[in-house]
């Protein structure tokens, strides 16, 4: 099972989609722990305060580092002795991919720091995180909507999540990419009526016939003449 931490001021973004499909069920099968952590009961003052003004001038708020340190060393506390990696979700950060995803899929547990506003006090990522991660070339609101594409992405690497382990053996390369490949189901001739110039058209579109073969070994030739492995 790996353990998912995520330190955020904003826990209930998460609400709905730890409910639904296939996380939800790796969840009760436990493959899979996520575990969703209030920034703000790391705070000292009443009102809860996270955030503060940019040292040296600037618009907007960072988040502190001190809420952050406390938050990570107890979450850190409890899983003492196993493999265990702290990221920080940021646009100046190391870029996700597949192969990325295939090796944190081998820990037992990831704590995700989800910055807001205008970002992090760089300690955190300098002091605190392990890595720093951006999803994209393009900047967020925050970190939860990275942290939900890491959950995914790494908890279908688990075994079991996304169902029987052979789905699983035959899509993942032997570099940890992830072979995706052009697929089709029923009916095997669709019919469409295209209107083109004024006039009606009707096009027979086909699955191709190779696939209707039952020949397992072309099958297989096919998938991987029309497939792409994601190494990134």
């Amino acid at each position: 099972m790996i353990k998912f931490d995520v330190i955020t001021i904003f826990p209930e973004m998460f609400s709905s989609y730890l409910k639904e499909s296939l996380i939800s069920r790796a969840q009760q099968k436990k493959f899979i722990k996520i575990n969703l952590h209030n920034l703000r009961k790391w705070t000292t003052d009443n009102h809860k305060t996270v955030d503060g003004r940019p040292f040296g001038g600037g618009l907007g708020m960072v988040l502190k580092v001190e809420p952050i340190y406390k938050a990570v060393k107890f979450i850190k506390s409890k899983v003492k002795g196993k493999k265990s990696k702290v990221i920080l979700f940021t646009p100046r950060g190391q870029k996700f991919n597949q192969k990325l995803a295939n090796k944190l899929s081998k820990l037992n547990q990831i704590i995700f720091i989800c910055g807001r506003y205008e970002g992090v006090d760089e300690r955190v990522g300098e002091k605190i995180a392990d890595m720093e991660i951006s999803i994209g070339e393009y900047d967020l609101m925050g970190g939860e909507l990275p942290a939900m594409v890491a959950i995914e992405t790494i908890s279908r690497l688990v075994p079991g999540v996304i169902g029987k382990e052979q789905l699983l053996k035959e899509r993942v390369s032997k570099t940890g990419g992830f072979l995706e490949y052009a697929q089709y189901t029923r009916p095997e001739i669709f019919r469409a009526r295209l209107a083109k110039g004024g006039k009606a058209k009707v096009e027979s579109w086909r699955v191709p016939e190779v696939l209707l073969s039952g020949n397992h070994k072309k099958i297989d030739e096919w998938k991987k003449l029309h497939g792409k492995v994601i190494e990134e």
